[in-house]
């Protein structure tokens, strides 16, 4: 692994997938408007488990394969999803899950006896009082309180996985992908039958426009398996600290898309809590110190 700065074409590459990862958000907006949520996320991941057929399964035992796929993927997706559909605006929902960063801390704290350093702790209390303030603009501009809520459970989610993948043997990131998406089909579409309804979930899936089926397309392939392929492709050529930080263009990139895409705007007082979580996210994501 080198610890040389990433070269131009593989800066390019961090901004591009960057870019995909952000642009998904305005996928899920088109997909959730076509079909029930969580059918949405139950199809997601009957495409991404793919790899698991032609991928040797990672060092995990199939216990915290489980526990993994069933924090990290389904239950994260299955909010996020819902959280957008019950009105969660896409370039919001980007910049608001990424407070997963906080849970991850805290759940290591609760669960590891992890203890965070003062730059954790300065990043987390920015990013909290960022999601303060979009808290006090529930209610105006399509915000609902349901939908924050399931975004803020979504990003809880994402934490429980995080610390549940502490300590696990080394993985190639795609294969790992690949083999925890085996567990959320199944449990996600039996819950959406049961929430949702099969009335609903077959309409969904007999009457989906080409603009759904792209959507799904894009949050499955693009976002997925090729992001998460191009992701894994640096982190094993570099460590992490060099490529870590071009996950904060993410949230950028998902609120310019919204912006751009579907005319998503942004009051003062939400624009400035968005300020502070991103803010926090450099702050935490950002290395103490880089070699030249």
């Amino acid at each position: 692994m080198s610890d040389r700065p990433l070269p131009p074409r593989h800066i390019a590459l961090a901004i591009m997938i960057a870019a995909v990862w952000g642009f998904n958000f305005v996928a899920v907006h088109v997909g959730v408007a076509e079909m029930p949520p969580i059918l949405l996320a139950s199809l997601r991941f009957f495409i991404t488990a793919l790899p698991a057929l032609f991928l040797p399964r990672p060092g995990l035992s199939w216990g915290r394969l489980i526990i993994v796929g069933l924090s990290l993927f389904a239950a994260q997706f299955a909010f996020l999803f819902t959280g957008m559909k019950l009105g969660m605006p896409a370039g919001l929902a980007s910049l608001v899950l990424q407070s997963q960063a906080l849970f991850t801390v805290l759940f290591a704290m609760l669960y590891l006896g992890e203890r965070p350093d003062r730059k954790l702790l300065m990043g987390g209390a920015v990013a909290a009082g960022g999601l303060g303030l979009i808290a006090l603009t529930v209610g105006s501009a399509g915000v609902t309180g349901l939908g924050f809520a399931f975004i803020m459970l979504a990003a809880m989610a994402w934490g429980i996985g995080n610390v549940a993948l502490r300590g696990a043997p080394r993985s190639d990131p795609l294969a790992l992908m690949g083999w925890l998406s085996l567990v959320p089909p199944l449990p996600l579409l039996v819950l959406s039958l049961m929430v949702e309804g099969w009335q609903a979930d077959w309409q969904a899936l007999t009457h989906m426009s080409g603009l759904g089926l792209a959507a799904l397309l894009y949050i499955a392939v693009m976002s997925t398996l090729v992001g998460y392929g191009a992701w894994g492709y640096l982190m094993g050529h570099y460590p992490a600290s060099r490529v870590a930080p071009f996950s904060v263009l993410v949230p950028v990139f998902g609120t310019l898309s919204a912006a751009l895409v579907l005319g998503e705007r942004f009051p003062p007082l939400r624009f400035a809590g968005m300020g502070l979580i991103l803010a926090g996210l450099v702050i935490v994501l950002w290395p103490k110190r880089m070699r030249g």
